[in-house]
């Protein structure tokens, strides 16, 4: 199982779950970040004062899908996702060790 972590711009939401949903991925969690990369925030003027703006909002995605769904669901995310301008996010995989659905006690692969 492989846990994708996605930083992403929040209007790209839907669409990304959209083309997920579309390949077979049953689930997600969704929360809402702030943070900075190379686009290092943005000064906006506010009644008549400039302030500067660090931390720029975003969407973060957390997916668990099995190991030979991985390099699908990350190409969902990445052509769904791209706007072609810095901010788009990033993507990151990594190795789930152990899944258990709370309510019927499945494990691994039938857990998600």
């Amino acid at each position: 199982m492989k846990l994708i972590i996605a930083t992403i711009k929040p209007f790209k939401l839907e669409e990304v779950r959209t083309a997920l949903t579309d390949i077979g991925v049953k689930g997600m969690m969704v929360t809402e970040i702030k943070g900075y990369g190379v686009q290092s925030g943005h000064t906006e003027i506010y009644r008549g004062a400039e302030y500067a703006i660090n931390y720029v909002p975003k969407m973060k995605l957390e997916i668990v899908v099995t190991a030979d769904m991985a390099e699908q669901a990350v190409s969902a995310i990445e052509e769904s996702a791209k706007t072609g301008k810095i901010g788009d996010g990033k993507i990151f995989v990594l190795d789930v060790e152990q899944a258990v659905r709370v309510r019927t006690g499945e494990i691994g692969d039938d857990a998600i």
